[in-house]
């Protein structure tokens, strides 16, 4: 009937005089229409219950299917009709504002705003929380993922379902206080600490061994203070002599460079003496002879080895001194048998 009535020309008065269709027809017609088999149709029905007409879960364009749309509205107006007489449970009313004043006035005596969320495990503070109608409070993204996830709208504490839910502030509220107070308390901590600190430092106790020890405490401070300030003194006396004495070392350090500058022809010459006369026969140096008196020709008489005579009487060859001078890093070298400053001369 329903294919004759969309497939037909029928002015709306012819199509006002038909009898109107049972439900039982307007499901059959409606699966026709839309591609749906009885097969099909009987399968929905047992997964959706004998309840849920799977025609409320489609939109219908009554442009198109007029007819359809009639048939539509008719079923809701029955099942409207059913709701009044009883028949079906009606949806719950929206809760008033006394209403939903009692309920928070439940959730604060519960006290579930002072407890972490029920599905995360987690404080509120300062993140977005909800009031369900059924008293029970969440986090706001936690309650849409558990909806999105749960695939229904159903409360996760107790499972009521199509309820009311209201954004509210008491968790951040009792956050802030929980923090005013965390930073009071750390605050009154320190200025209590520092408080008895001094008053243990300028008020001796009334026990008499905690004031002997009071007392030994501050005459030790006394004598480390002036230990302290002794030790500074003493340090400052030191550091002036060690400048006095550096300051003499160069003076004679300078004196004794003028003073070996300036030897004169006559003092070369007793220098010489007193050198034949110690009779030095080999150089301290290398231990090998100074000269070799069996040379004989003037070709190996020139091949001879040089020798340095120092100002200090004492001889050594021209290369082994050279070398001896070379390795010596630290300022002026001295001499290798009596550790004096010293001028050299070829002989």
């Amino acid at each position: 009937m329903m294919g004759l009535i969309a497939g037909s020309y029928f002015s709306p008065a012819v199509l006002a005089t038909l009898p109107e269709p049972r439900q039982t027809d307007f499901r059959y017609d409606l699966a026709t229409a839309h591609g749906y088999s009885k097969r099909a149709q009987t399968l929905k029905s047992a997964v959706l219950g004998p309840g849920k007409d799977f025609f409320t879960t489609r939109c219908l364009d009554s442009r198109r299917t007029p007819s359809l749309s009639n048939y539509v509205n008719t079923s809701l107006t029955e099942h409207n009709a059913a709701q009044r007489l009883g028949l079906v449970d009606a949806p719950p009313m929206p809760l008033t504002a006394q209403e939903w004043r009692r309920v928070k006035t439940r959730s604060v005596d519960e006290g579930d705003s002072s407890q972490p969320c029920v599905i995360c495990r987690e404080e509120f503070r300062l993140q977005p929380q909800v009031l369900l109608s059924c008293s029970h409070v969440f986090h706001k993204v936690c309650l849409q993922a558990f909806e999105k996830f749960s695939g229904r709208k159903s409360c996760p504490m107790c499972r009521k379902e199509q309820y009311e839910t209201r954004v509210i502030h008491d968790g951040a509220r009792l956050y802030r206080e929980k923090c005013a107070v965390r930073i009071q308390a750390y605050w009154r901590g320190y200025v209590i600490r520092k408080w008895y600190t001094q008053i243990k430092k300028t008020v001796p106790p009334k026990d008499k061994q905690l004031r002997r020890k009071f007392y030994e405490k501050k005459f030790q401070e006394l004598n480390d203070s002036l230990v302290r300030s002794c030790d500074n003194n003493v340090d400052e006396f030191l550091s002036t002599i060690d400048c006095v004495l550096a300051s003499s070392r160069n003076v004679f350090h300078q004196f004794e460079k003028l003073q070996s500058s300036e030897i004169k022809e006559v003092d070369w010459e007793n220098i010489q003496e007193k050198a034949v006369k110690r009779e030095t026969q080999d150089c301290p140096i290398c231990l090998t002879p100074l000269c070799v008196a069996s040379l004989g020709t003037r070709a190996k008489e020139e091949e001879r080895r040089r020798v340095f005579l120092l100002s200090c009487s004492h001889l050594f060859h021209c290369c082994c001194l050279e070398a001896f001078e070379h390795f010596c890093i630290e300022g002026q070298p001295v001499c290798p048998l009596c550790r004096s400053l010293y001028h050299k001369r070829l002989i």
